[in-house]
């Protein structure tokens, strides 16, 4: 194969890796080009060419530059999948507004994704409405966790999990005592989302 361009590889790796930190994702052959304004077989030719020289990795789908190799060794990647309300139990629609990834040496591994918290039901468990809402994604929780609750009404929130009274209710914690002294949600079925593991916010 004819060698190509040593500008135009760097540019190649240099966009994919900034694709990878903006949009969560490597871009298409047509992406790509668009973006270096080079047509799409000639993208093709190049990453068939780097692959073979060990430049980047390309199976004819997908893109992995040794920047984002490094990176995603030591990361779990997130989605942040839009508001939770801290308040009453609401509906809301589950969209990803972005990914980011979370240094595992913090954040620990595991399959996580973030939410933005609404209302101030949890204020004294520290998580105040606008702050990201690290949970950690399994069915099951504790008593005393911070849980992402959906009900069977098909609502969620964001409270503390309080375990079940007399008649086998799930108690569902609000922890604000200064706002919403001894309040609580009772729910005959709950189905635990994540439980809440991390809170991110601004000083």
């Amino acid at each position: 194969m004819r060698s190509k361009s040593a500008e135009l590889k760097t540019k190649i790796c240099d966009t994919v890796n900034d694709w990878k930190r903006n949009a969560g994702r490597t871009p298409s052959l047509k992406e790509l080009g668009d973006e270096l304004g080079v047509n799409k077989s000639t993208i093709y030719r190049y990453l068939v060419e780097m692959n073979e020289d060990g430049l980047l990795e390309y199976d004819g789908s997908s893109i992995d530059t040794k920047e984002l190799n490094r990176r995603t060794m030591n990361t779990a990647r997130a989605a942040i999948v839009g508001s939770i309300p801290c308040g009453e139990a609401q509906s809301e629609e589950e969209y990803v507004e972005e990914y980011v990834n979370l240094p595992t040496n913090l954040f620990g591994k595991g399959d996580f994704y973030i939410l933005r918290a609404k209302g101030d039901s949890m204020e004294d468990a520290g998580i105040s409405e606008g702050n990201l809402v690290v949970i950690l994604k399994q069915p099951t929780a504790e008593v005393g966790d911070i849980v992402v609750a959906l009900d069977d009404q098909n609502q969620n929130t964001l409270k503390r999990f309080g375990g079940f009274d007399d008649n086998h209710r799930v108690i569902l914690e609000y922890m604000n005592e200064d706002v919403y002294p001894g309040k609580t949600i009772l729910v005959k079925e709950l189905m635990v989302q994540g439980i809440a593991k991390h809170v991110i916010k601004s000083l």
